[in-house]
């Protein structure tokens, strides 16, 4: 599946602007992490497009990515894409033992809390947001309740990068993409 059908896929299974932004977050870091790796682009881009497509069709633990992943098989999606997202959620017993399958776990909820980080920010742009600030914003338990502060910090472990250069990796990468993800930001804080 290339990029383009992946993102087809999104945009027949995902109504949600917000979650297609997620998705399009998770594969900005990871076609930079790609990059610095050498790995094959396109097939980190679809595994990042299609990590969480089904979403909206099943909400809760175990049906996403589980129930998932048989609709990817019958649109032809490769075997090493399905197991890489299914070993993003830990129940699945699927192991992360690639580095695609690191990678995508430690950028997927790592993505989702930048956003929320920008969007905070006086001007909503992820060019504010910063290391120190998002590590604060880590020990803010009030602060985007429902992104996985474990993940994050188990995620950037299991890629063997310390967090911090794990998290100003995934700014600049998102940075790079911003206007895409809603993130290059308002001119006037009193408009946003």
């Amino acid at each position: 599946m290339t990029r383009d059908e992946a993102w087809a896929v999104v945009c027949e299974f995902v109504q949600s602007e917000g979650l297609r932004r997620h998705m399009l977050g998770v594969e900005a870091c990871m076609l930079a992490y790609a990059a610095k790796f050498h790995a094959d682009q396109e097939t980190w881009a679809v595994t990042a497009l299609l990590h969480d497509f089904d979403w909206e069709l099943h909400p809760s633990l175990p049906d996403h990515p589980t129930r998932g992943e048989p609709i990817l098989a019958e649109r032809g999606v490769s075997e090493e894409i399905r197991q890489a997202i299914l070993s993003h959620a830990d129940f699945t017993g699927v192991p992360r033992d690639s580095l695609l399958r690191k990678t995508l776990f430690a950028c997927d909820e790592l993505s989702g809390f930048l956003s929320a980080c920008a969007y905070v920010k006086p001007r909503k742009s992820i060019f504010e947001v910063d290391v120190p600030s998002v590590k604060r914003k880590l020990k803010d338990k009030a602060f985007a309740r429902a992104v996985n502060r474990d993940d994050i910090t188990r995620g950037a472990g299991e890629l063997g990068v310390p967090l911090d250069e794990h998290i100003a990796f995934c700014i600049e990468a998102m940075k790079a993409r911003a206007s895409c993800l809603g993130l290059e930001g308002v001119a006037d804080p009193s408009l946003a």
